[in-house]
């Protein structure tokens, strides 16, 4: 039988990291105790106090459509931490639209902006849906590999190397997964000269900005003037507030590409759901010293893995500034590439790392851990790699 699926699936494949979620499954229906440290998803509960306004929600009946754009309340409250938190200035009624996820809040985004044949230039190593949400829309992603000898810094000149007529958009991410690199000012101003000379917009993930290390700060690019009307800023609830399966989120910009992703939403998804709403509320406008304590228990846990994956053979750890990721630099060991050596990682001592060829190019001879998850389970982790590396030494 003829293939009877659209042609743009022959250009995308299936996500890498579910792939790695789905090899730990079968291993574990086997009977096999793995350590997954390949997942992104924080292992604390979702606030008490964000839990009960979604109940009182429920309990109040609270159960149906809303606004395709958002409850008026979220709307506001999003406006106004945008405006104190990242200095990005926006109207709640018209520059704001709520998903469900920040991750079809990206898709949205992309749609609003991308014709089928634009060029979106990607940095990477980079989260595996962007270059495939682009190709799904029938544009086309640009990889810029990002050199780890620089830090994984984004420059004018790696920019500059694949820019072309087509180019449309530019999409980063800050802090970023998988490397845990936050943007610098020097950085965003160089991203920002680019963006105006060529006439890009831009996209910023700001997934993660929540978690953050050693004093470092987080940097809107729509913070910077001559970004403002020419950025969407995309965030969520499930990274920052420990809410992934609430499945919130929202995009944030200039009036006129908000009215047109809001198309997207109300033909797509119509509205993220209405108790969920209320809980973002009490998310945003409630204590954030959860949200603190979080990151406080993650900067504790990144410092045991990287001092952890520093001591293995052949293996090199920068600290993350952001996200609870370790990228760490396997070149020095003897495995050919990180396919061969997570898959080896994997096989001999239980341990789930993904291979840095998943984010794409710049990633070959990197893997990258996630800690968000028990002390415990990280020093095992280390020391099962440890025996095993030494093993071959």
């Amino acid at each position: 039988m003829a293939n009877r699926a659209a042609s743009r699936f022959s250009t995308v494949g299936a996500s890498a990291t579910y792939a790695v979620f789905d090899q730990v499954a079968a291993l574990r229906a086997q009977g096999v105790e793995v350590l997954d440290l390949g997942g992104g998803e924080p292992d604390f509960d979702t606030p008490e106090h964000i839990v009960d306004e979604a109940v009182g929600a429920l309990h109040d009946g609270f159960t149906h459509y809303t606004p395709s754009r958002g409850v008026p309340a979220l709307l506001q409250a999003v406006a106004d931490k945008l405006a104190k938190d990242n200095g990005v200035l926006v109207d709640p009624a018209s520059g704001v639209v709520v998903t469900p996820s920040a991750k079809h809040a990206l898709f949205a985004a992309l749609m609003t902006v991308l014709d089928p044949g634009d060029e979106l230039l990607v940095p990477t190593p980079s989260w595996v849906s962007y270059t495939a949400m682009a190709r799904l829309i029938g544009a086309q992603p640009v990889q810029v590999a990002l050199d780890g000898a620089n830090g994984f810094r984004i420059t004018r000149e790696l920019l500059e190397q694949h820019v072309s007529p087509r180019t449309k958009a530019l999409l980063v991410n800050s802090p970023n997964n998988p490397t845990g690199r936050a943007l610098t000012l020097e950085e965003a101003r160089a991203v920002s000269q680019f963006a105006a000379e060529h006439d890009v917009l831009l996209i910023a993930d700001e997934i993660y900005e929540k978690i953050l290390y050693d004093g470092t700060e987080h940097l809107s690019l729509a913070s910077l003037s001559c970004c403002a009307d020419r950025t969407i800023t995309v965030n969520g609830f499930s990274k920052g507030y420990a809410m992934t399966g609430w499945r919130l989120g929202y995009a944030a910009g200039p009036t006129d590409l908000m009215a047109q992703l809001l198309k997207v939403a109300q033909h797509t998804v119509g509205c993220a759901g209405s108790f969920v709403q209320r809980a973002g509320v009490a998310a945003l406008t409630g204590p954030q010293e959860p949200v603190q304590e979080m990151a406080r228990a993650y900067a504790a846990r990144r410092d045991l893995v990287v001092s952890g994956l520093n001591s293995l053979p052949g293996v090199a750890c920068s600290p993350p500034d952001g996200a609870f990721y370790a990228f760490a630099d396997i070149r020095a060991t003897d495995f050919p590439d990180a396919a061969t050596f997570t898959q080896w990682l994997l096989r001999e001592t239980g341990v789930a790392l993904m291979p840095g060829t998943a984010f794409g190019p710049g990633g070959e001879g990197y893997v990258r851990l996630s800690f968000a998850t028990s002390p415990r389970v990280l020093r095992e982790a280390v020391e099962r790699m440890g025996r095993a590396l030494g093993g071959r030494a």
